[in-house]
């Protein structure tokens, strides 16, 4: 299974909840903890906890294992520790005072070509 599914189907899960300003870096060459890092903006609590919930189905749907979520209980910054890719799911203002594109950036990853036609769905 590649980096590229799976990238997609987490992009996927995402757009299906609504999450906001989607982003994806490769991190191979920053770090040897994991390839990419997702980030991805939601407007309340509820809906940082349903976008790290529905990337979390949507990785056990296809086989992936998800080693973790984090931060549930508030759902201000929730995690989604799915091995080589780390999803983070943050309210606004979260994301910018921790400004994890500064980070991970500059470069991104296209995200157009990661979202599956709705005839794909």
């Amino acid at each position: 299974m590649t980096n590229e599914l799976v990238l997609s189907t987490i992009v996927d899960a995402l757009e299906d909840v609504k999450g906001q300003d989607i982003c994806v870096y490769d991190t191979a060459k920053k770090t040897s903890a994991f390839s990419h890092v997702v980030i991805c903006s939601g407007t309340s609590n509820r809906q940082t906890r349903a976008l790290a919930n529905s990337v979390s189905r949507a990785l056990k749907e296809m086989g992936r294992r998800v080693h973790g979520i984090e931060g549930s209980e508030t759902g201000e910054w929730v995690l989604v520790d799915a091995g080589d890719i780390v999803v983070h799911c943050l309210q606004p203002a979260m994301r910018a005072y921790y400004n994890l594109e500064e980070l991970w950036g500059p470069h991104k990853i296209e995200v157009a070509p990661l979202i599956k036609a709705p005839s794909e769905n």
